[in-house]
C-alpha cells in the first residue's frame, strides 16, 4: 500500500555498475529487429496496394481497357486516330488506313497542304493536288483554281502574277486544324470536315497587308482509290469564330522573327 505523505522517504543509491537496469533481465532492447519488422510490414503494405490497382486503366490514359468513341465522335482532349501515319510523298503525309478515323487524317493534313502558300504558285499547286487529289480529278481541281487565282486576286495579296511577294517580305499562309469530323462515312467515300484557323498576309516592316488570323471550317470530300484517301473536291465556309481575345497584337519584326522562326508542321490524328 502506499506510504502518506508525511512518512519519511527513504533513497538507496547503489554503486556504478549495480544500479538497476530499465529493462528486465532477458529483455534487453533490441533495434535491428525492430527496424527489420517494421520494413517487413511496410514492404507488405506497398505489394498489397501493387496487387489491387493491377489491371485498373487510368481513363485519362487512353489505355487499352478504355473503350473506344464512336466512328465520328469528337475527343476533346486527345487524337482519335490509332497511330499517326509513317509515309508522306512531296512533304505530304500519306497511306491513311480505310477506316473513320483515317479519313479525318487525311482531312486535316490535306487542309494545312491546301492553306499553305504553295497553293499560291501554279508548280506549287500542281505538287500539291498531285500528291493529294484523286488522280481521276487532279487536272480539273488545278485548272479551276488556276482560273479563280488570276493575277487581280493574287494582288489582292500582296503576291505577284507568279504569287510571290515583294522584296523583303515574307508571305504567310498557314492552316492549322483546330478539330475534325465526317458526314456520310463509307470505306469507299466520304465528307470531312475540318475546323481551322488561319494566318495570313505579309510579314515585314513595309507591309501593307499584315498577318491577321481568321477561322473558317474545309469541307473535303474524299474517295478511296489507290489504297488511300484522295481529295475530289472542296469548300470553305467562314467560321464559327471565337470572341477574339483582349491581346496586343505583335510588331511586324515580332512576326516576320516568329515566321522564319517556326517552321509550319503536319497533322496525323
Amino acid at each position: 500500500m502506499p506510504l502518506p505523505d508525511d512518512q519519511p522517504h527513504t533513497r538507496t543509491r547503489l554503486p556504478v555498475g549495480e544500479q538497476a537496469s530499465a529493462y528486465p533481465a532477458g529483455r534487453q532492447p533490441r533495434p535491428l529487429r525492430t527496424l527489420l519488422t517494421v520494413l517487413l510490414v511496410v514492404t507488405l503494405l506497398v505489394l498489397a496496394i501493387a496487387i489491387a490497382n493491377r489491371g485498373k486503366t487510368d481513363p485519362t490514359a487512353g489505355g487499352s481497357h478504355q473503350a473506344p468513341p464512336p466512328p465520328g465522335a469528337a475527343v476533346p482532349t486527345a487524337p482519335t486516330g490509332t497511330q499517326p501515319v509513317g509515309t508522306s510523298s512531296n512533304g505530304i503525309a500519306t497511306g491513311y488506313p480505310d477506316t473513320d478515323q483515317g479519313a479525318q487524317s487525311a482531312a486535316a493534313n490535306y487542309a494545312v497542304a491546301l492553306g499553305s502558300a504553295d497553293m499560291f504558285r501554279a508548280d506549287g499547286r500542281r505538287s500539291v493536288l498531285a500528291t493529294i487529289a484523286d488522280p481521276a480529278v487532279a487536272d480539273a481541281l488545278r485548272g479551276r483554281l488556276d482560273q479563280q487565282l488570276t493575277p487581280a486576286v493574287l494582288s489582292g495579296y500582296g503576291l505577284d502574277a507568279q504569287g510571290q511577294p515583294p522584296t523583303g517580305l515574307t508571305f504567310v499562309s498557314r492552316t492549322v486544324p483546330v478539330g475534325t469530323r465526317t458526314d456520310g462515312y463509307t470505306a469507299d467515300s466520304t465528307k470531312a470536315l475540318v475546323w481551322c484557323t488561319g494566318l495570313e498576309g505579309l510579314a515585314g516592316t513595309s507591309s501593307t497587308k499584315p498577318v491577321s488570323a481568321n477561322w473558317f471550317t474545309l469541307t473535303l470530300s474524299l474517295r478511296w482509290t489507290g489504297g488511300d484517301w484522295k481529295l475530289t473536291d472542296f469548300s470553305t465556309q467562314n467560321g464559327p469564330a471565337p470572341v477574339p481575345a483582349d491581346q496586343q497584337a505583335a510588331s511586324a519584326d515580332e512576326i516576320t522573327g516568329a515566321v522564319q522562326q517556326f517552321g509550319g508542321f503536319r497533322y496525323a490524328r
